[in-house]
């Protein structure tokens, strides 16, 4: 009769690490975090907060702010609902269905990620700007894209626009289609068969997704950058607005914009963390 537990001890001595081992891989993974993290967030934050919390609030009262803050909040707001629609639907026609032009779409949506931030403004430029292929069109009737609020939206959609997909595709693609067939054959119409079967399982991941697409799309920079100008009070994102007052020498502003930033960065993390739990209650997992 086989002695299980001398199994089980070289079970574990195989797969196991030593003490030291663990031990010098989890100061290393600390060391690391601490220089380029933690480090970094907290310079920020003691920068934001040097000259005290008036001169905090009145960085972030002051009128080129406020406009940097309206604009972000309203390319995000353009971007995420779109992206959401966009999300689903690529999300529920790659994972149910079979059709021509399958791996096109998919490779297409990881494109984002593919290309530098920096190169899709750019393209924008090229189509829209007043020297690009479309630009004189659009100057005849008025028409601003580039260096105006709609080619900010523009590069915050395309930037953006992968994470929501990218979340529920390979979720959906596991669940299956049996429960979406069971609806159809009890005669659910196409829209009950996704708000009563589709929706409430992918509820968490399509959260999750929206939580990262929103960050990515308040965060921007590069393609941003390209695309805006860099007009004071009309075309800065906050991104944009922290960097032209660290240009400035004016570190205490540059550091109170950039802490809304580490703020939602802060925020996004515990939204992240408080689905990854629910999703994982919902499903009977441990915590």
């Amino acid at each position: 009769m086989a002695d299980y537990s001398i199994i089980d001890h070289r079970m574990k001595s195989a797969t196991g690490e030593p003490p030291a081992a663990r031990l010098v891989l989890i100061v290393l993974a600390l060391s690391f975090l601490a220089v380029f993290l933690f480090v970094p967030l907290a310079a920020v934050l003691a920068g934001a907060l040097r000259d005290g919390l008036s001169a905090y609030f009145k960085a972030l009262a002051e009128p080129d702010s406020l406009a940097a803050i309206r604009l972000t909040l309203f390319a995000a707001a353009i971007a995420v609902p779109l992206n959401l629609v966009f999300g689903v639907a690529a999300a529920w026609a790659i994972a149910k269905f079979d059709f021509a032009g399958k791996s096109v779409l998919t490779a297409l949506i990881d494109l984002p990620f593919a290309v530098s931030p920096v190169i899709s403004g750019l393209i924008y430029v090229l189509l829209f700007g007043l020297q690009g292929t479309l630009g004189p069109w659009l100057a005849e009737r008025d028409i601003k894209i580039v260096f105006a609020v709609p080619g900010i939206v523009l590069a915050t959609v395309f930037v953006s626009f992968p994470f929501v997909a990218r979340e529920l595709i390979p979720l959906m693609q596991e669940q299956g289609a049996e429960e979406e067939e069971a609806a159809r054959v009890l005669g659910a119409s196409g829209f009950q068969t996704f708000w009563r079967v589709t929706l409430p399982n992918v509820k968490w991941g399509l959260l999750y997704g929206i939580i990262l697409c929103n960050a990515r799309a308040m965060g921007e920079f590069g393609a941003v950058s390209v695309v805006s100008g860099h007009i004071r009070g009309s075309t800065n994102t906050l991104p944009l607005h922290a960097e032209i007052l660290y240009n400035e020498y004016n570190f205490s502003a540059a550091f109170a914009v950039a802490s809304l930033l580490v703020l939602l960065a802060l925020a996004t993390l515990a939204a992240k963390k408080l689905v990854e739990w629910k999703s994982r209650q919902s499903a009977g997992e441990p915590g």
